[in-house]
């Protein structure tokens, strides 16, 4: 349970940092880019045996590189998300992809949900519902919501599915690969991002001519250092504990600590249907947990 504590606390750590420098100039790459480069180098100096890292079985390396990939994007859609939504729904949104972890641990693993799981389940869809609909407001929230309908939910369906699909491969990995290469698939993880986002920069460059700067590289560490224990602690924690168990408390924890400090040290105004809609996630992932 300890791991999953340090889990929950470092991916809101991630919503939080992301949502403080991600409005800095320059190339928007440099924050994902010095995010990709500390946790890589973290996970190499991770690995007890640096050798292993090119004997490695074919498993480990299929499912290392594919969670990269979705890594990646999902990072740039959050980033983009945070801009346009604020970190709280961003947030919300991307623990509800917990549903896809669930769905794959019971379909796939036998994992099997206990009663009061099912009307949890409910509830998590009856929130996505209320935190969308439209709530009568200042001129400024109005035109909130007008930029919300023109492409926000977009991103947060996004965020939902590579947030869901990403912790999920977590899973997938703690199955089918060796506790022996824990290192090894965390590694390719964020080495095959880091490739992908200097690609993503150079391409921003071209079209934008907005070069990576120092400062942006120098936040993207600030977020690097978090993803990677968060990733770490998850993978520990799914070892120990079932899927069933460990996502919820560790969407539902991050959730909380987001909207938390969003609020009272960044800001953030919270609508009250959204508050609403935030309470009944919270709910729901209570009964998804008993």
């Amino acid at each position: 349970m300890f791991h999953l504590l340090l889990a929950l606390l470092f991916s809101a750590a991630i919503s939080l940092f992301l949502k403080i420098f991600s409005r800095e100039d320059g190339n928007r790459y440099g924050i994902i880019i010095g995010n990709y480069l500390t946790c890589s180098v973290v996970a190499f100096l991770m690995l007890p045996d640096k050798g292993l890292l090119f004997h490695a079985e074919g498993t480990t390396y299929l499912v290392g590189i594919a969670t990269g990939l979705i890594f990646i994007f999902g990072m740039v859609v959050t980033q983009t998300s945070i801009l346009r939504n604020g970190a709280t729904l961003t947030s919300a949104f991307s623990k509800l992809g917990l549903l896809i972890s669930l769905a794959l641990a019971i379909l796939a693993f036998g994992e099997r949900p206990r009663p009061l799981q099912i009307p949890g389940v409910i509830l998590v869809l009856a929130a996505i519902f209320l935190i969308n609909s439209k709530e009568e407001g200042t001129a400024s929230e109005q035109s909130g919501q007008s930029r919300f309908r023109s492409g926000g939910l977009a991103l947060l369906l996004l965020c939902f599915l590579c947030s869901g699909t990403g912790e999920a491969m977590s899973k997938v990995f703690e199955r089918v690969g060796s506790r022996s290469e824990d290192g090894i698939f965390l590694f390719l993880i964020f080495f095959t991002a880091l490739v992908i986002s200097l690609f993503l920069a150079e391409g921003e460059r071209r079209r934008t001519g907005k070069r990576l700067t120092f400062k942006k590289m120098a936040s993207g560490i600030t977020v690097g250092l978090p993803n990677y224990f968060s990733s770490f602690m998850l993978l520990r924690s799914l070892v120990t504990l079932p899927a069933l168990l460990v996502y919820p408390v560790f969407s539902t924890g991050s959730i909380v600590v987001v909207m938390l400090v969003s609020t009272l040290f960044l800001k953030e105004r919270i609508t009250r249907r959204q508050l609403l809609g935030i309470g009944l996630i919270l709910a729901a992932l209570v009964l998804l947990n008993l």
